[in-house]
């Protein structure tokens, strides 16, 4: 594990060999997410929208959930047509 020290601006340099570990080169986007007493820092994925489709697979599907409900409004719009 290595200690790494902050910058007057909260720089942190990350030590090359998690770098090279995880990827992340220079231009990298990564992530800076605080978690409880901790800060996880992760590469940004190349496709983030990609990555993640189907990350909530548990629970009802909000895609579900808007077709039915578009599919009640075209029911009412065609109802109220002359």
């Amino acid at each position: 594990m290595a200690i790494v020290t902050t910058s007057a601006k909260g720089q942190v340099v990350i030590p090359k060999k998690e770098r090279d570990k995880l990827g992340i080169k220079p231009g990298t986007k990564v992530i800076a997410k605080a978690v409880k007493d901790h800060i996880e820092i992760r590469p940004l994925p190349d496709n983030p929208v990609e990555s993640y489709c189907g990350v909530f697979k548990k629970g009802s599907s909000l895609t579900k959930a808007l077709l039915k409900e578009r599919k009640k409004e075209l029911a009412r719009e065609e109802k109220n047509r002359p």
